[in-house]
């Protein structure tokens, strides 16, 4: 199970990571929510260090791996 990490940004609310799948979970401050498949741990661990973590997803995440949303229903926590 994902544990979310609450983390400051204009863009993002909390993240979560399952290492066993890969799969990284992002709560954007718009209230919707995606998973990210294929993820790298190292990856998961530089957008928690980065200074602008907005950014980060923009350069090294988004449209870089298979995303799909996440609906409010289907959380799994």
């Amino acid at each position: 199970m994902k544990q979310l990490i609450t983390v400051e940004s204009s863009m993002i609310h909390a993240v979560g990571y399952e290492s066993k799948t890969q799969v990284l979970e992002v709560v954007f401050n718009s209230g919707r929510t995606y998973c990210y498949e294929g993820v790298p741990r190292k990856v998961y661990k530089e957008l928690l260090a980065a200074e602008s973590k907005g950014r980060y997803m923009r350069d090294a995440i988004i449209d870089v791996y298979p995303d799909y949303p996440l609906s409010r229903g289907r959380r799994r926590s």
